[in-house]
């Protein structure tokens, strides 16, 4: 799975992030799950597989899901795989581009978040996820969560492969850290229930996504083809594609992410403009 077979762009000789946790070969491996953790995780399968972003959930669900077993090492360095160092290569681009960028284009501190590689399962400040989440961003510990398995479905199942396809993953997870920085994950929540602002959310991710991608030609990153491959992955993931695959037909009004169309129109602006204000989505 993963980046084998395809060719890369260029991050062999990038900076390696220290802020990678890898769990994987722990089976999320927690103590006393509270009594609604499987309904939640249940609930949030269904949510995912119609489209809708299952970290929402997580997010206003109280926190009963596994606490991690004091005696597992959750920091431990990630493994010297090609996915890991794939995984902190692109984190410390990442890192690279918003500690410059978000203070001087959002008036914003930065903050580094981290990545936590899993396989299977996992617990976070956000409750307890398995793999067929997808991957997932928690406010309340400032976190990534990804395991790998996702990039094969991405190349298998939604028809996008490629390493740069895999960044724009990891780079839109990046942007919703960089929402809850500013402060607009916080609001978007409190305005409650809202598949409107779900996607202006998801939209502005995608977009701060693109901006990284600037970012990373202008370093000289990038390939022939990566461009095209992160749209396609955009496109793939888009509401009205998951909804065709999953159910055989499309419910606008239930889109929480948005269109294929949407999600690539918004990184394309965030590529083409590297500018924030480019990026507002949410009025």
């Amino acid at each position: 799975t993963g980046l084998r077979g395809y060719k890369f762009m260029r991050w062999r000789d990038q900076r390696q992030s220290t802020n990678v946790e890898d769990r994987r070969g722990m089976g999320g491996r927690t103590v006393a799950l509270g009594g609604g953790s499987l309904g939640v995780l249940i609930l949030a399968v269904a949510i995912y597989l119609c489209g809708g972003d299952p970290s929402q959930l997580f997010q206003n669900a109280p926190n009963q899901g596994g606490v991690p077993d004091p005696g597992v090492a959750a920091n431990r360095p990630a493994a010297k795989d090609d996915n890991a160092q794939f995984a902190g290569a692109i984190m410390g681009s990442l890192e690279d581009a918003w500690r410059q960028i978000l203070p001087q284009q959002g008036r914003v501190r930065y903050q580094d978040p981290k990545l936590v590689i899993f396989s299977g399962q996992v617990s976070s400040a956000c409750g307890y996820a398995s793999a067929a989440t997808g991957p997932f961003y928690c406010p309340g510990d400032y976190k990534l969560y990804l395991d790998f398995a996702f990039f094969e479905e991405l190349r298998r199942e939604f028809k996008a492969p490629g390493d740069f396809a895999q960044a724009y993953v990891i780079a839109h997870e990046f942007g919703h850290h960089i929402q809850n920085l500013t402060g607009t994950m916080d609001r978007v929540q409190r305005a409650g229930n809202n598949n409107r602002l779900s996607v202006a959310l998801e939209l502005q991710a995608d977009c701060y996504a693109g901006i990284w991608a600037n970012f990373a030609a202008k370093q000289g990153r990038l390939e022939t083809g990566d461009i095209e491959e992160a749209i396609r992955a955009a496109q793939a993931v888009g509401d009205d594609m998951i909804q065709k695959r999953t159910q055989g037909y499309v419910v606008p009004d239930s889109f929480t992410h948005g269109s294929a169309a949407q999600r690539a129109q918004y990184f394309a602006i965030g590529l083409k403009s590297g500018d924030m204000k480019q990026c507002q989505t949410i009025r």
